[in-house]
């Protein structure tokens, strides 16, 4: 079925320019990349492909992928001078170009972002008026738009995964609005994305995370503009 806009999706949040609509879809997908990493990072690669490629410094989303990456929102004033942020923090980054990536989205951007040991990869499309959609993480394909509090599990592939975290969640009275499993092989990890409509109570996360089987739990609170 063909993805749907809201009147608020080609309207678009408030934002910070040059490239208004863009710099806000490349701060979201940033801001998602630092929840998923858990602390501000201390460093970074960052990879645009195609038609992001040929204009990111232009548009400014070379500054909005940083600001997104320091947790600012997508009407701070300190985008424009995120660089500057940046160094502040002590956060050093790099960035690269890929021009003809046939089968990825016109505006793509991956992320490779680290604090201390702790690495993570993410992967956005920029759709247009802030609106994303988060195609990988950690070598997982999900697709997700932060738009609703997320979910993310790794975990190890267990017969009846699926069906025991959506009945611990439904005990809970948390409405699961979609769930995916993408996994690397049978057997082998699985990486659950549960989007709902609230998060679930501290106690139910920290039995979750507890579960032998499971590797990590990771929140995403909605990515608000």
């Amino acid at each position: 079925m063909a993805e749907q806009s809201s009147v608020f999706d080609m309207i678009g949040p408030v934002m910070i320019g040059p490239s208004s609509s863009h710099t806000a879809g490349v701060v979201r997908i940033g801001r998602v990349a630092r929840k998923i990493l858990g602390k501000n990072p201390e460093a970074a690669e960052i990879t645009f492909y195609n038609s992001f490629a040929r204009t990111y410094e232009g548009h400014g989303s070379d500054r909005a992928i940083i600001a997104g990456l320091l947790d600012f929102k997508t009407d701070d004033e300190r985008i424009r001078n995120a660089f500057d942020h940046a160094e502040t923090a002590g956060f050093e980054f790099k960035f690269r170009s890929v021009g003809n990536a046939n089968t990825m989205h016109p505006n793509t951007v991956k992320v490779v972002a680290s604090v201390g040991d702790r690495k993570v990869e993410v992967i956005g499309e920029s759709r247009g008026g802030g609106v994303i959609k988060i195609v990988g993480v950690n070598g997982f394909g999900v697709g997700f738009n932060a738009n609703i509090t997320t979910m993310i599990l790794l975990a190890n592939d267990k017969k009846g995964a699926i069906a025991f975290i959506a009945t611990i969640l439904a005990n809970d009275e948390c409405n699961i609005a979609s769930m995916s499993v993408n996994r690397k092989g049978k057997n082998d990890q699985a990486c659950h994305v549960i989007e709902m409509d609230s998060k679930p109570p501290q106690i139910t996360v920290d039995y979750l995370k507890h579960l032998p089987w499971i590797n990590e739990v990771i929140f995403i609170p909605d990515i608000d503009f």
